[in-house]
């Protein structure tokens, strides 16, 4: 069936302006990729499995006769090139998804997170998480509040990230960006209770500080969990900075974080 290979290509590379365009953005030499299309030569599996999410289709679909394959892309023909690109992501979000176990749903409800403030040393950042389920996607939403260092001045530069979480190996990890800016990407691992009765978790969260040098930095992380139904308003005005030594954080909280230390200007564990 391989000799149905190269219309199918061709069909493909439609969507996009050129030849060449394809061959910058799957990074395979011109020469190369023109003997695919003339059926000179047939991709390797490395390079099938590139061409074939390059493109957002089946290794087993390229291969079919060609008529089959047109009917069986006609439903995408209205794609543009961008939403192509797509599926491939599309479907590694859902194979995490199918591998993420449903375990995830005991940890849904309100929290705050605490960890090292990356661009403000000494002082620990108070953060509210909303993990809920949607369309059989775990997604939360992440808040955060720097107060302005002017002396007397309450004033705030507010953050908002939202992310998708995955339950995979033990573990929860969460992945999310910032919607004001777009500008970051965090990931936070964390290691599930296995109490009847979520209190604390901890974990690592691994990010860039938000100030001008965006240094890549690492910090333990506590999640506090405060239920599945809260009083979002009173929650919220705990988002802020805090001093190390402040009351406000409890010795379990600091005693969690405290081993992490700044080396070289990162967050190093101890």
């Amino acid at each position: 069936m391989r000799e149905f290979f190269p219309a199918n290509l061709q069909q493909l590379c439609r969507y996009y302006r050129s030849i060449a365009e394809v061959c910058r953005k799957l990074s395979i030499n011109r020469g190369q990729f023109n003997k695919y299309l003339s059926g000179q030569s047939f991709p390797a599996a490395f390079n099938l499995k590139r061409i074939c999410d390059f493109f957002g289709v089946e290794e087993y679909e390229i291969v079919l006769p060609t008529d089959q394959f047109i009917s069986l892309i006609g439903g995408r023909a209205r794609q543009t090139a961008s939403s192509i690109l797509m599926a491939a992501p599309q479907r590694a979000m859902e194979h995490l998804q199918q591998c993420s176990s449903p375990q995830t749903r005991l940890l849904t409800g309100y929290y705050h997170e605490y960890c090292y403030a990356k661009s403000n040393p000494g002082h620990i950042l108070c953060s509210l998480v909303h993990i809920h389920e949607r369309d059989g996607y775990f997604i939360y939403e992440r808040n955060e509040r720097l107060q302005s260092n002017i002396p007397g001045v309450e004033d705030f530069e507010c953050y908002r990230y939202q992310g998708v979480a995955y339950y995979l190996q033990d573990r929860l990890f969460l992945i999310d960006y910032e919607t004001l800016t777009s500008n970051e990407i965090s990931q936070t691992i964390l290691i599930p209770s296995y109490k009847s009765r979520i209190t604390r978790l901890n974990g690592l969260k691994m990010g860039v500080s938000t100030c001008d040098c965006r240094a890549p930095v690492c910090s333990r992380v506590v999640w506090d969990f405060l239920g599945n139904d809260i009083e979002r308003d009173s929650a919220y005005r705990r988002v802020r900075l805090y001093r190390t030594e402040a009351e406000d954080i409890d010795d379990d909280l600091k005693g969690r974080l405290s081993q992490t230390q700044i080396v070289d200007g990162l967050f190093r564990l101890a």
